[in-house]
C-alpha cells in the first residue's frame, strides 16, 4: 500500500492537516523551554521497517522532524525522553493485546531498539511500556515530575494510538501538551488526521515541529 505521506510530502500535508482542525485547534500556547520534554514515541525497528507486520508508513515521514527536534532540545539543554514498546517472549504481558495484534515487539531483540537516527545519547531517559499510553505502570510521572516539567512535547508513533493515549494521560495529570503534527505518524491518513482532530479538540495544541524548535531555542 502506498504510504499516505514521505519525507517529500510531510510539509504540505502538514500545511493541508492544520488547516482542516483549525476550527478546533483554538487552545494555542507558547512552548515554555524552561520547563519543557520531549516525548519520542515508539520510534523502533518493529514499526519502522517495512518487512514488520506492524509497518507504521508515516514512521518514516516523520523521523527527520523528530530528528530535529531532539537535536533542538538537546542543544537547549531540556530533556529528551523516549518509549520503547515491548514484551516478554513468553507473553507474561500481553494479555488483551496478544489478541488483537498480529505481531509482537520483543523485549531484547534487535527490532525493539529505537531508530539509531534518534539515540538515545547516554544519560537519556527510556520508558520500557507494555501497553498504548507511555504513563501505564510505568515511572514516566515520577520522572516528569523530578524534571520539574510542565509542557511536554509528543512526537513518534502511532498518532491515534501510543501518541494519543499518552496525550490524554498527560492532560489528565495537568500537563501541557503540544503536539507536532509533521512529528508523529501512523498507518493511514484518515487515522493520522482524526487523532490530531481529537486531540485538538480536547487534549493538546498541535502545531509543528519548526514552531517548537523557535520556541525551545528561544
Amino acid at each position: 500500500m502506498k504510504p499516505y505521506v514521505t519525507a517529500r510530502t510531510i510539509a504540505s500535508k502538514t500545511t493541508g492537516w492544520l488547516a482542516k482542525i483549525e476550527r478546533y485547534n483554538q487552545h494555542g500556547m507558547s512552548l515554555n523551554a524552561a520547563a519543557s520534554a520531549l516525548l519520542v514515541v515508539d520510534m523502533q525497528m518493529f514499526f519502522l521497517d517495512p518487512a514488520s507486520p506492524t509497518y507504521t508508513c508515516g514512521g518514516p515521514a516523520a523521523l527527520p522532524g523528530i530528528k530535529r527536534l531532539a537535536a533542538a532540545f538537546r542543544a537547549a539543554g531540556r530533556p529528551v525522553i523516549f518509549t520503547q514498546h515491548v514484551h516478554h517472549p513468553n507473553g507474561m504481558d500481553l494479555g488483551i493485546m496478544g489478541w488483537w495484534w498480529q505481531g509482537r515487539c520483543l523485549e531484547g531483540s534487535e527490532t525493539s531498539e529505537i531508530h539509531p537516527e534518534l539515540g538515545p545519547r547516554p544519560g537519556e531517559k527510556v520508558i520500557v511500556k507494555h501497553r498504548y499510553s507511555a504513563f501505564y505502570n510505568t515511572d514516566l510521572e515520577m520522572v516528569l515530575r523530578c524534571l520539574k516539567i510542565e509542557d511536554l512535547v509528543i512526537s513518534g508513533i502511532m498518532t491515534n494510538l501510543c501518541c494519543e493515549s499518552t496525550a490524554r494521560d498527560a492532560y489528565f495529570r495537568d500537563y501541557r501538551v503540544f503536539i507536532p503534527a509533521d512529528g508523529t505518524g501512523t498507518v493511514t491518513e484518515e487515522m493520522h488526521l482524526a487523532s490530531l482532530l481529537n486531540l485538538a479538540f480536547g487534549f493538546a495544541f498541535v502545531t509543528t515541529g519548526d514552531r517548537l524548535i523557535a520556541q525551545v531555542k528561544g
